[in-house]
């Protein structure tokens, strides 16, 4: 088969398609051929050889795919040959053919292209877990999310509006920010002219935002304190302004606040399958209906995932690029 290489860490030029035997699927798993695989921003952190494969896992980047189930492992009875899924993997996404754990995968919703089913996995895993999981996010509350024009922001916003909360965000432009408001925000402040603080405060009364989503972190977290309100919960994910910083905790003792956080790669399967069953129950049904929609803003052939690579780290990008 065909697929993408990290043969040292870099820039996106050392990136390079080349040949290599077909996986096989092991007990519990089952072989994917591969229409589609979701870029996403640990796929950068791996090829800058800042966030390495868990053990045991494809050297090869992507951890997200769709396509059609073409073998079985022992004891994976379902999915069946021949059915179309999207499927979370722990590595080797960028490639014509991926290993996925049977219990992570989901069916591929109703009118769905293969690029749009790519888009799925990782985004929705980690905001189910991450909002309505870590962050407990209740019918009637608030949620600010910052990055809200990123596959995550357009996937958080879309689930937080349909689960009943009231969606504010940040976002780097005004058409980043209209963007947000299209998918349902009720507030989008632009963070490169506005004060989220001020501006969330001024939109709940002084009362605050009962869970935000924090994929910037850095200066923020003090910000994020003082931006929630009593007995709010504060979930980071990753740290694009870095993971080291100064913070006043009395507001957080004051507030009662939660601080908290997460990564997904590196959990086990047993914990990412109980996810899998969960989005089954909660998510999949708005998807078939329609009601929720991943965001695409490119789809890109797998032999120009250094293009790819570098339209993520542009960040002018709304929503999800994909390789096909």
């Amino acid at each position: 088969m065909n697929y993408i290489e990290i043969p040292t860490p870099g820039d996106p030029d050392v990136l390079r398609m080349v040949a290599g035997p077909r996986p096989e699927p092991g007990p519990g798993q089952v072989l994917i051929r591969v229409a589609a695989a979701g870029v996403n921003r640990p796929d950068l952190m791996q090829r800058q050889g800042k966030y390495p494969p868990p053990p045991g896992a494809s050297l090869i980047p992507g951890l997200e795919v769709a396509g059609e189930v073409i073998a079985v492992g022992a004891g994976a009875s379902q999915p069946g040959i021949g059915q179309p899924v999207c499927a979370l993997l722990t590595g080797g996404g960028y490639a014509e053919y991926a290993v996925a754990e049977a219990g992570l995968c989901l069916a591929v919703p109703s009118g769905f292209s293969m690029a749009e089913a790519a888009a799925l996995p990782e985004t929705f895993f980690t905001v189910w877990h991450n909002v309505f999981q870590r962050g407990r996010l209740q019918r009637g509350e608030t949620l600010l999310i910052h990055g809200g024009s990123s596959g995550i922001g357009t996937t958080a916003i879309q689930l937080g509006v349909a689960f009943g909360a009231r969606v504010f965000v940040t976002a780097g432009s005004e058409e980043k920010c209209a963007a947000c408001r299209k998918l349902g925000a009720e507030l989008a402040s632009n963070y490169r002219s506005e004060d989220f603080v001020a501006a969330t405060a001024l939109a709940t009364g002084g009362r605050g935002v009962d869970v935000i989503l924090d994929m910037v972190a850095g200066d923020y977290v003090d910000r994020n304190f003082t931006a929630a309100a009593e007995d709010g919960r504060i979930v980071i994910i990753a740290g694009l302004r870095g993971y080291k910083t100064d913070v006043n905790l009395l507001p957080l003792m004051r507030k009662r606040l939660t601080l908290t956080g997460s990564t997904l790669r590196n959990r086990d399967v047993a914990f990412k399958t109980g996810l899998a069953d969960a989005l089954r129950a909660h998510v999949w049904p708005l998807l078939d209906s329609g009601k929720i929609r991943p965001v695409l803003h490119r789809t890109l052939p797998l032999a120009h995932a250094a293009e790819a690579h570098r339209l993520l780290e542009a960040g002018d990008h709304v929503g999800k690029i994909v390789l096909t």
